[in-house]
């Protein structure tokens, strides 16, 4: 029996509409420059007071929803979000998402949690049902959305954090990867790494995550051959895409992997880096890391800008979750990639957030901090931030958080 092709038809990334410099904050929150070389981030996200993971999931899965026949909208059979930034205990977020995006009721809606693995285990379990052929034709839409409640206590991570959404639509017409069914590692285990006990409490434990993610790192490949032998790190993969913390992270973790199964000498490690990684980085380096997402807006990142990305490239993927679980699996860039991505032009509206201040962004920060804290009733003060709408409005309209009533959100498209 032959294996099924199932992967990824559409990808799509929403960043928010305003941005900060990296190195700014490194300079106004007083911390060591001498750290930031090894970040290599630019760039980071930030959420603005009408923004929340609902308005991020759908504002990213909009454009990948509305691109379908009304026939095609109707075979969505699954809509899966992760996040770590649920609102409440019982109701998932994806309510409200399969809600905004009008998908058909005979769609199953779940949330999930799992750090920064979860939409990876999604996708995956979502590729397995397609898999199995009991439902020809289906499509499962995953959506990876979190908000950075983080502040001046979070310390180095504070400028790492972003703030948006990636949405993966999983179908038999891979249009951007095909999958390697079957051909995948897992490596996980219980650490307490990070985790948030309260909407706006994060706790970080830096060096323990940091070398978590490279055991795992190294610990999924190896379950990986397990499950595909005859695997050679160089020879087999044209790119790999981690999970991004920061750019600086994936470095180290491409280094580690190639001293210990494949050597080099260190320029050429470096030179193997900057072919096969480095591109995966590029959007990561402008938006920060997008926890669950960060895996899949690398495989954008790849996509857009990697000169092989229009051929049969096989690529290398890697997702780990602090808490932990991680996964290393693969698939192949469809012929054609680069040029059905290009249409939705992720990079061109990363281009249009506004650039902020400091003192702006410090101004935002109380609504970020308060943003999954369960409030009765609240008005959202759209004044003043209609102006970071505009270079978007040519796209289509956005969701935007208008109010709470009683607990329940209340949404409205600008």
């Amino acid at each position: 029996m032959s294996t099924p092709t199932v992967g990824v038809e559409g990808l799509n990334a929403y960043a928010g509409v305003a941005r900060i410099s990296t190195r700014a904050m490194f300079t106004e929150r007083g911390l060591n420059t001498d750290r930031f070389a090894n970040l290599q981030m630019e760039q980071r996200s930030v959420q603005l007071p009408w923004e929340d993971p609902v308005t991020n999931a759908v504002n990213a899965a909009l454009p990948l929803v509305a691109a379908l026949s009304d026939d095609e909208r109707g075979r969505i059979e699954l809509l899966v979000t992760s996040t770590e930034s649920g609102l409440d205990y019982s109701k998932s977020v994806a309510s409200y998402v399969h809600e905004f995006l009008g998908l058909p009721r005979t769609c199953r809606v779940l949330e999930v949690k799992q750090a920064c693995y979860g939409a990876t285990g999604a996708v995956q379990l979502a590729v397995g049902h397609l898999a199995s052929g009991i439902s020809p034709g289906a499509k499962a839409l995953v959506i990876a959305t979190d908000v950075n409640p983080m502040d001046e206590h979070a310390g180095y991570a504070e400028p790492t954090t972003g703030h948006g959404a990636v949405a993966v639509l999983v179908s038999d017409r891979p249009r951007l990867l095909a999958l390697d069914v079957g051909a995948y590692g897992i490596n996980s285990f219980e650490t307490m790494d990070t985790a948030r006990p309260r909407p706006d409490f994060d706790l970080y434990h830096a060096d323990r995550s940091l070398l978590t993610y490279l055991e795992c790192l190294s610990d999924s490949y190896r379950a990986y051959l397990r499950r595909v032998p005859g695997t050679r790190l160089v020879e087999s993969f044209d790119h790999i895409v981690m999970h991004t913390p920061f750019a600086g992270m994936v470095r180290a973790g491409h280094r580690k992997l190639m001293r210990e199964f494949a050597p080099r000498p260190p320029a050429e490690i470096e030179a193997d880096f900057v072919r096969r990684v480095a591109p995966s980085l590029r959007y990561t380096q402008q938006v920060g890391n997008l926890c669950s997402g960060s895996v899949w807006l690398g495989l954008a990142s790849l996509i857009d800008n990697a000169p092989a990305s229009t051929g049969d490239a096989r690529v290398a993927l890697y997702s780990y979750g602090s808490g932990c679980a991680s996964e290393f699996f693969s698939g192949r860039l469809v012929p054609g990639a680069a040029g059905w991505s290009g249409r939705l032009d992720i990079a061109g509206r990363l281009a249009l957030r506004r650039e902020l201040t400091f003192k702006e962004y410090e101004g935002l920060l109380p609504a970020s901090r308060q943003c999954l804290v369960p409030k009765a009733d609240h008005t959202v003060d759209l004044a003043g931030h209609e102006e970071y709408l505009e270079p978007f409005r040519a796209a289509g309209p956005m969701l935007v958080l208008e109010s709470v009533a009683n607990y329940r959100r209340r949404y409205g498209w600008r």
